[in-house]
């Protein structure tokens, strides 16, 4: 149950990266065939299916290759890293919005298949808490996270030798976000799904 969705999410995460920079001119992942829906082309063995399988809920894919040089002209090389990196958080939210919809149409039209099968909502809502935490969780700037590049790709000139001192401490800091990632997003996460709590109320009381 947290196996699949996970594959799932970070396969999507991964593809939406490489499918933002094909379309801002850099085609350095589909030549290294990971512009792919296939989990295979994306999986790390470690962090895709063994931490899960060891019920770790916590994971990672094989990061999508970029080459901020081989964006098309006009597009400034930081906000095209910035755009990418900003893609792999959006696709899982995307796909918590997509799960949650699925949820509530089932509730309101299907409730007999939740009844007959309820390994479908415990599968719907594993999709939403993994997607949601995948999403906040790489937002947080520490490298080599997709918050990181996000906030590189618009940090001030006058600010970039604080920002790289802060990068040369990334591994350290790393690890105490790997520790305390959970408490990190507990806010945002609470509130993200403040916001799916009430877009699955709003299907399942429309028209009653």
């Amino acid at each position: 149950m947290l196996l699949v969705p996970l594959i799932l999410s970070l396969t999507v995460h991964e593809y939406a990266h490489g499918w933002t920079a094909r379309r801002l001119g850099d085609d350095t992942a589909e030549r290294a065939g990971r512009l792919s829906l296939n989990p295979l082309v994306h999986i790390d063995w470690l962090g895709t299916v063994l931490l899960p399988l060891l019920g770790i809920p916590f994971g990672w894919a094989k990061p999508v290759p970029v080459d901020p040089s081989r964006f098309r002209r006009g597009v400034r090389m930081g906000t095209g890293m910035a755009l990418t990196a900003s893609a792999g958080p959006i696709s899982n939210v995307i796909l918590a919005v997509v799960a949650t919809v699925a949820y509530g149409a089932l509730v309101r039209f299907s409730p007999g298949t939740l009844d007959g099968t309820p390994g479908v909502a415990a599968l719907l809502q594993s999709v939403i808490g993994i997607n949601v935490s995948l999403a906040l969780f790489n937002l947080i700037p520490v490298p080599p996270l997709d918050g990181s590049r996000i906030v590189d790709g618009f940090m001030p000139y006058r600010l970039r030798p604080q920002w790289e001192a802060f990068s040369r401490l990334a591994p350290f800091l790393l690890i105490g976000v790997m520790l305390l990632g959970g408490r990190l997003i507990a806010g945002p996460a609470s509130y993200v799904f403040g916001l799916l709590n009430r877009l699955f109320a709003a299907i399942i009381v429309t028209g009653t």
